[in-house]
């Protein structure tokens, strides 16, 4: 997990008063930590849509910030610390928006298949048919939940 030290940060439209911390959102990578509260989803969306037009990739932006939103949901519904988001443009890896979504709940999760009826259950789904390809992995301090985005061809 990330530091829980606020930073100064320019250029997002979010409320700053709803992370926790903002940390490195500079070049090809940007990290923030938000608090465990439904405020979180709406953030983290902002804040995902603000770094990606910083970047030149709105083709991306609304699919990211919706699986960044599945996934945010599924921390807030499972765990009670903080919640990281990560982007980046892995630099060997070439046209890939890498995402990652980061909380203290040590259990990975699991694609299941929802009814026609259920209420929930299809946010793990929504990311791998959305995605390139998407992980999980355990941490020392919880797990990180990833998806890959494929980019277009010519992004500046």
């Amino acid at each position: 997990m990330w530091p829980l030290t606020p930073r100064k940060r320019t250029g997002v439209t979010f409320v700053a008063w709803e992370v926790i911390g903002v940390i490195d959102t500079e070049g090809v990578r940007a990290e923030w930590t938000f608090p465990a509260d439904p405020g979180a989803v709406r953030t983290a969306r902002a804040a995902v849509r603000g770094q990606l037009r910083g970047w030149g990739l709105e083709p991306v932006s609304d699919v990211a910030a919706l699986l960044v939103s599945e996934l945010v949901t599924n921390s807030l519904r499972h765990a009670t610390g903080p919640i990281g988001v990560r982007l980046m443009r892995p630099a060997g890896i070439g046209g890939v928006l890498l995402v990652e979504v980061s909380d203290p709940l040590p259990e990975l999760p699991r694609e299941r298949v929802a009814r026609p009826d259920d209420e929930s259950g299809r946010g793990l789904q929504l990311v791998a048919s959305a995605s390139r390809r998407w992980g999980s992995r355990p941490g020392t301090d919880g797990k990180t939940v990833w998806f890959e985005l494929a980019l277009p061809d010519r992004v500046d």
